[in-house]
């Protein structure tokens, strides 16, 4: 299986991707998603570029770069990540950013898509999970239409800016 649908491929990341990612790392407006506090340093994003490449099941989390194909030229557009890898119950979490200049081009819905047929058919996993803010009303409509389904809402999950959020837990089952 080759990790490309349409005119979008997934690679490893790269140490030429530590300048992206430091951007995307640090946007502060998606600090809460992953309860950071403090922006990272250059050196902390190189030393996690090293380390990217090791094996799932080793590490229990995986990070693809996005690409999108435009004419002759491949243009990194985001990252796509599988976390909390459990082979033994045979599933893993998603999660997805797509850079604002390439949102609401249909990038991440073919991202999804490619992501859980590499989950499914070559990791074999069994169900796939993600974790979605209640207000994150985008977000949620994106993975309702790539086969999620809400199985829960976990209360006041999430303190964003003085106010508690509730969080959606969402599963994508495979059909085998």
């Amino acid at each position: 299986m080759e990790l490309k649908k349409d005119n979008i491929s997934f690679r490893a990341v790269e140490p030429e991707d530590v300048k992206i990612l430091l951007k995307w790392e640090n946007n502060i407006d998606t600090w809460h998603l992953s309860s950071t506090l403090i922006p990272f340093s250059r050196f902390d994003i190189e030393q996690y570029v090293m380390n990217a490449g090791k094996d799932i099941f080793t590490t229990k989390q995986l990070r693809l770069m996005i690409n999108l194909s435009d004419k002759d030229q491949q243009i990194t557009v985001g990252c796509i990540d599988l976390f909390e890898f459990d082979p033994i119950h045979k599933r893993a979490g998603v999660g997805i950013l797509i850079d604002e200049s390439y949102r609401k081009k249909g990038i991440a819905a073919t991202s999804l898509n490619l992501l859980a047929e590499y989950a499914f058919n070559i990791l074999n996993l069994h169900q796939l999970f993600c974790n979605i803010e209640e207000d994150n009303k985008k977000s949620l409509s994106l993975f309702q239409h790539q086969g999620f389904k809400i199985a829960g809402l976990k209360k006041d999950w999430n303190y964003k800016s003085g106010n508690w959020i509730n969080e959606y837990l969402l599963q994508r089952i495979s059909d085998k």
